[in-house]
């Protein structure tokens, strides 16, 4: 999600990761692979759940907004280097915590991915790198909340 230096990210910032219209057949094929329960699968089995609809598997919202944020890391990088600017390297995450589906993200949705930037951390074991923490957020077309989780991750000092 960062392609600039850890010293040039600021608390609070914001970036708009991407949106995603999540479709039914999308939203079919994906649980057919990886979570084949019947809401996810059959309208007619939504319909009589307790979601009411077709909806998106948790972890396909989950899946979306990662591959959003690779996309718009690679478009900051892009940018960086068209400027004969270096871009930041990322480190591994040690993880993430408090992921959230706080809504369904039904068939036909259109859910908007951001970042804010909520800590950093500077880490004297590692003295090339600090620690962001971001809130990571999806929102769908009325601007509610449905998914949300705290991620961390490693980013690369500006040498000197």
């Amino acid at each position: 999600m960062y392609a600039r230096f850890f010293e040039e990210i600021r608390v609070g910032e914001q970036a708009m990761l991407g949106s995603h219209t999540f479709t039914a057949q999308e939203i079919k094929a994906f649980a057919a692979r990886f979570d084949a329960q019947p809401f996810h699968m059959d309208e007619a089995s939504a319909r009589a759940s307790h979601f009411g609809a077709l909806c998106a598997s948790g972890w396909h919202t989950a899946a979306v907004c990662q591959r959003l944020a690779v996309a718009h890391r690679a478009r900051q990088v892009e940018e960086l280097l068209a400027a004969g600017r270096p871009a930041a390297e990322l480190g591994p995450s040690p993880g993430f915590r408090e992921l959230k589906w706080l809504r369904p993200v039904y068939a036909g949705a259109t859910i908007a991915f951001s970042n804010r930037v909520i800590a950093k951390t500077d880490l004297r074991s590692r003295p090339a790198w600090g620690l962001v923490t971001g809130l990571v957020e999806g929102r769908d077309q009325r601007g509610e909340t449905v998914f949300a989780y705290t991620g961390e991750l490693y980013l690369q000092r500006q040498a000197g």
